[in-house]
């Protein structure tokens, strides 16, 4: 899943919270019979031993019967959970429209898909912009036009690349190393194509996209009017290519150590090629006295840039993503020709998907907590949350027994880890306090307006973190998300409601099932906080090292072993997972499986469970596990999503399991199967 943090307080608060959760815990263990077993049985395949092939044994079924979608560039479990949660978003957003309050939400949808208003007005709502670019005549206007497109990224820590209109991108949070104030991070940006390789492979795929590329931005240029689109074209792309070069590589862009802080004068100073005071002073940063530069090679290179590069190159590179950011609120031409490259060309998507999902999802991501307060109140019950922060519990004692058990890691060690661990502030379902959204302007029938002023929205609120306390229990994703994140710089965890829902867990399915699937997913999020980028934090969020030398090695050491590991899965015969990439990730199933297996296993207490649909309880636990990372991709996907993310591919997450003694014991594996290790050659890490 993806990194995130909040603070919890005292060790006695917590133990009072535990002591509270079991209560509702015992209750959910004395019906763990009647329930039913959760598992798809129809969607296995047993013809398929599960120790060569253990996604095939747990999805194999379902694989064969089902066609990804064709709106769709992946289809599995995240999907149908996304998808259900949109429909369930979209009763919420109709029955505003009809409430005072929540009007603001409705109105904003009901915006954009009024298409005929929209092909009404054309481009009539971007001219203004466009003629401010095609005015630019030095590098002053070019720095303050850059500065005022400056936009929060919420989601920083997981991107190399912010969005693709902005030069830079600004995360707002907690200092690296001083965790009681409230720093802007400088992150790179400028590029149109997913990552620096898109532009710098050699590889056949990727020259292709770079010429269906060009073709898109010289497409875009000639619908929007602008005279000499090929020529234009061949600017911008040039200008990106000289960006990429510059650009920190994905694996870079994971290195907590490269970041730097740069006061106002270091970075005017050290970033030269750009005016920085008029940047700072159009992006309301003028009176920051610190910044951490994320990527630092990278600002410095993109900065150099502004100087280097002419200024028509400049000029084309922003009216391009004017328009191309514009395209989803623009009439259908641009909508079209943003699909066939964006979803078509990057993806391998046929379809276009439907209109009212796409409202759905821009509202809710320019409304999140006021759409997700309406969700959490209708879709999520207190029981629900009450046995899943049980759950929370019993999977944080597992992981505080296993921090004990290590027989590799000192006394030292393990006191860091366990006070890291007490102070864990985890969130069920939705935030303790909710956004206001009253200073936000959403006007009927101006679809395009209502967007860029969600976005200035966005960014003032961000701003205004600037200078005040740290809010340790602040939410990075709303309830109505179908993620979970670990946030390591406020030592917390987002569990949101959307995502606390069938299959992923289910109130009616036993416990082997809900360990094994949400329970994983909580002990994922929580052995974050112990990875390989996780473990360079402190309990209050601090970038420290915490670590004995010793202690270190045999961490990077087991580390190394599971990125071999994934280094020899090959979804493609010229394409390979990439370990250290997907390293963080990789080491959070692990340890956090064992974790939710034991606590599973401390759920029962101390009684076998029963066998159900011919399963036992360990082989059921496993069998959810692996149907949680059930998915299919298209190939232009599946190439996307291994150059550019930090995640492996569902089928090789579902193999985790060969890492871990309990799945050798309820699977019976023969030595010589594909997924079989002897036990020298188990990955533990926690």
């Amino acid at each position: 899943m993806i990194h995130s943090r909040r603070l919890s307080s005292a060790p006695a608060l917590r133990s009072t919270l535990f002591a509270a959760l079991l209560l509702v815990l015992c209750a959910c263990r004395a019906s763990n019979s009647s329930l039913s077993s959760g598992i798809d049985l129809a969607g296995m395949d047993r013809s398929v031993a599960p120790g060569e092939d253990f996604n095939a044994y747990a999805n194999g079924a379902w694989e064969k019967a089902t066609a990804i979608p064709a709106d769709k560039s992946s289809y599995g479990i995240w999907d149908i959970s996304q998808d259900g949660t949109r429909k369930a978003l979209l009763a919420i957003i109709k029955d505003s429209a009809a409430n005072p309050v929540n009007r603001k939400i409705a109105d904003y949808y009901n915006a954009y898909m009024d298409e005929g208003t929209i092909e009404a007005k054309g481009l009539q709502p971007l001219a203004p912009k466009l003629a401010a670019i095609a005015a630019l005549h030095d590098n002053r206007g070019l720095s303050r036009m850059i500065g005022s497109r400056l936009r929060a990224d919420v989601d920083a820590l997981n991107n190399s690349v912010f969005q693709t209109g902005n030069l830079f991108g600004v995360w707002i949070t907690q200092g690296l190393v001083d965790p009681t104030h409230t720093y802007p991070y400088l992150l790179q940006g400028g590029l149109g194509l997913p990552d620096r390789d898109y532009y710098l492979s050699p590889s056949p795929q990727m020259a292709a996209l770079r010429d269906t590329y060009r073709a898109h931005i010289e497409t875009m240029l000639r619908l929007a009017g602008l005279t000499d689109a090929p020529a234009r074209a061949a600017r911008v792309f040039a200008l990106e290519t000289a960006m990429a070069n510059v650009h920190a590589t994905r694996l870079e862009s994971e290195d907590v150590h490269a970041p730097v802080s740069w006061t106002r004068s270091e970075l005017i100073n050290r970033a030269a090629g750009l005016e920085w005071a008029e940047l700072l002073d159009a992006a309301s940063l003028n009176d920051v006295p610190v910044f951490i530069l994320w990527h630092p090679k990278a600002i410095t290179g993109l900065a150099a840039l502004a100087a280097s590069q002419p200024l028509n190159a400049w000029q084309d590179w922003l009216a391009f993503h004017t328009i191309e950011d514009a395209a989803p609120f623009l009439p259908k031409a641009f909508v079209t020709e943003n699909f066939l490259f964006q979803g078509k060309a990057l993806s391998d998507t046929p379809e276009l998907r439907p209109r009212w999902q796409r409202g759905v999802d821009l509202t809710s991501a320019a409304m999140g907590e006021a759409l997700g307060k309406l969700y959490a109140e209708r879709h999520f019950p207190a029981a629900t949350k009450a046995k899943v922060q049980a759950m929370v519990a019993d999977i944080v004692k597992a992981f505080d027994k296993r921090i004990d058990g290590l027989t590799w890691m000192t006394a030292e060690t393990k006191a860091k880890a366990k006070q890291k661990l007490v102070t864990l502030k985890v969130g069920v379902g939705y935030p303790d306090r909710w956004r206001d959204y009253a200073g936000l302007e959403v006007v009927s029938g101006d679809a395009l307006g209502n967007a860029w002023r969600s976005e200035i929205f966005e960014y003032r609120h961000q701003l205004a973190k600037l200078g005040q306390p740290v809010d340790r229990s602040e939410w990075w994703m709303t309830p109505q998300t179908v993620n979970a994140v670990n946030l390591p710089l406020q030592n917390a965890l987002n569990f949101p409601a959307a995502m606390i829902q069938p299959p992923y867990f289910d109130p009616k399915a036993d416990a082997a099932h809900n360990y094994g699937s949400m329970g994983a997913i909580i002990g994922h999020e929580i052995s974050h906080s112990f990875d390989n980028q996780g473990a360079e934090f402190d309990a209050e969020g601090r970038l420290s090292n915490w670590w004995t030398r010793t202690d270190s090695d045999h961490f990077t050491a087991a580390g190394e072993a599971l990125a071999k590991q994934f280094d020899a899965y090959k979804p493609l015969p010229d394409l390979a997972v990439n370990g250290h990439q997907t390293l963080g990730e990789n080491i959070a199933d692990v340890a956090g499986l064992l974790a939710a297996f034991e606590a599973y296993h401390a759920s029962l207490g101390g009684s076998a469970d029963t066998v159900k649909d011919g399963l036992t309880g360990d082989q059921r636990f496993f069998i959810s596990f692996g149907q949680s990372w059930r998915g299919k991709a298209r190939e232009a996907e599946l190439r996307k999503w291994i150059a550019t993310d930090g995640h492996a591919p569902g089928q090789y997450r579902a193999s985790t399991v060969r890492n871990l003694d309990p799945w050798y014991s309820a699977f019976q594996p023969a030595a010589g199967q594909k997924l079989f290790l002897s036990p020298e050659q188990r990955v533990r890490v926690w």
